[in-house]
């Protein structure tokens, strides 16, 4: 039975036979992410004192400017979890393509691949508000022992076998599920070991809290528009707080603790969404499923999607079952 303030690793061995496939592979997974995450916090929380904030002068695949901690971030996610020989596969938000690891091995026996978004909601790094890492982890569809091909990463979210996150914010954590149930970790930064802070986080079904680049308001389909005016009218338990932080991690996060729901819609200026579904929206709407709350694009749930391209968006609504559920009348209705 895990209790608060087990260390990670304790509760890594301790749920290792909850999981289906118990090899101890995906154990010593997500003991790398633990580290990287470790590696990066360092840096993130020294970035004020030394020359790693700034842009890094390149863009990413989708056209994004890359800051210094982004390329750091990334390097050390994939640097990790390749030189420990745990995974096959692996995709990031900074990389055009997925990296083949270990295609020269011809014994190599890894099952796992790996989407991550290194450093989400790096834009906020320059002025100190909290970024953190996204997850993902599918176990392979082509033969072991042969090179990962894309079909490998194309999988639908309901397939997923972990994700998680990590927040950088005025304590780090790793929140993360194995498809039972979702736990969160805090690291005390003085011995560098994450306790298990908050067992068993789930979603209230009933929220108050809206999350919306209310900026964009004037680009948004007539549906979305209609239900932030509902969020806004004085009635019953209403208007909602808005509350907004860019940082997908760290807006996520609070929500699931207090209750709200996060929207990111198509627009007129992005009209298939903006997030990406196989390292952004699959992997939280997986945690937000697993703690009791919901993920959609406004019609369709998001890990029921089939995905057809690496960095494919989609529209994405997450959050307290209640508000989302709400939130996709006013879509259907107003469609």
């Amino acid at each position: 039975m895990s209790k608060k303030n087990q260390t990670l690793g304790e509760f890594i061995i301790e749920n290792q036979s909850s999981f289906k496939y118990t090899s101890g592979e995906l154990s010593r997974l997500i003991n790398s992410i633990r580290l990287a995450a470790k590696v990066v916090n360092h840096e993130v929380n020294k970035a004020g004192l030394v020359d790693i904030i700034g842009a890094a002068g390149e863009t990413n695949i989708q056209g994004e400017d890359q800051q210094k901690l982004d390329v750091y971030a990334n390097d050390k996610f994939i640097q990790t979890l390749t030189n420990r020989n745990i995974v096959c596969g692996i995709a990031s938000e900074e990389e055009d393509d997925f990296i083949v690891v270990n295609s020269q091995d011809e014994n190599h026996q890894n099952k796992y691949v790996v989407l991550i978004d290194p450093l989400d909601g790096s834009s906020n790094i320059d002025v100190n508000v909290s970024v953190g890492t996204i997850f993902s982890v599918y176990r392979r569809v082509t033969p072991v022992g042969t090179p990962v091909t894309i079909e490998d990463f194309l999988q639908k979210g309901s397939e997923q076998v972990a994700a998680g996150y990590v927040v950088y914010g005025t304590s780090t954590m790793i929140v993360y599920t194995t498809g039972d149930g979702v736990n969160g970790f805090t690291l005390n930064p003085a011995i560098g070991t994450f306790y298990l802070s908050h067992p068993n986080m789930e979603f209230p079904e009933d929220g108050k809290i809206y999350s919306v680049n209310e900026g964009n308001y004037i680009h948004f389909p007539l549906g979305i528009k209609k239900y932030i005016k509902y969020c806004q009218e004085e009635e019953g338990d209403r208007p909602y707080t808005s509350r907004y932080i860019g940082s997908l991690v760290s807006d996520f996060h609070r929500n699931m603790i207090k209750g709200g729901i996060y929207m990111y819609p198509k627009s007129s200026k992005n009209s298939n969404g903006k997030l990406r579904l196989l390292y952004e929206c699959n992997p939280m709407a997986f945690l937000a499923e697993q703690a009791n709350g919901k993920a959609s694009d406004g019609f369709e749930r998001i890990m029921d999607i089939q995905p057809t391209e690496l960095h494919q968006r989609v529209p994405f609504l997450c959050g307290s079952k209640n508000m989302v559920e709400k939130a996709e009348e006013f879509m259907r209705e107003y469609s």
